[in-house]
């Protein structure tokens, strides 16, 4: 592929070689977190999600001293906060893994 004429040009088959890498980086690393997990609590501790950081659930651990039958409520609301909380780590270790490939480079990372 030609160069581009003038000062800064640029090489535009380089170019293209440094994309294809940084694609098949980037795809080694989404794999990667597929499987990596993170943890989210609350209630102190008694409930515990476990995702990964491809946002799947792996598993929803509660402690039987907040099993309450009279307050089912408080026990969703207690799954539902330990599984956001998973979910935004995941997604933190996600986006901070990614901008490390990205090289700084303003790209959207957002889930």
């Amino acid at each position: 592929m030609p160069r581009f004429p003038g000062p800064g040009g640029f090489d535009m088959q380089k170019l293209m070689k440094e994309a294809q890498k940084l694609q098949a980086e980037m795809k080694r690393i989404e794999e990667e977190l597929a499987n990596q997990e993170v943890e989210g609590t609350s209630g102190g501790g008694m409930v515990k999600a476990t995702v990964t950081c491809g946002l799947e659930v792996r598993t929803v651990e509660i402690a039987p001293d907040v099993v309450d039958p009279d307050d089912i409520e408080m026990l969703q609301d207690l799954v539902v906060a330990a599984v956001n909380a998973a979910l935004t780590k995941a997604r933190q270790v996600s986006e901070e893994r990614m901008a490390k490939v990205a090289g700084g480079m303003n790209m959207p990372l957002k889930w």
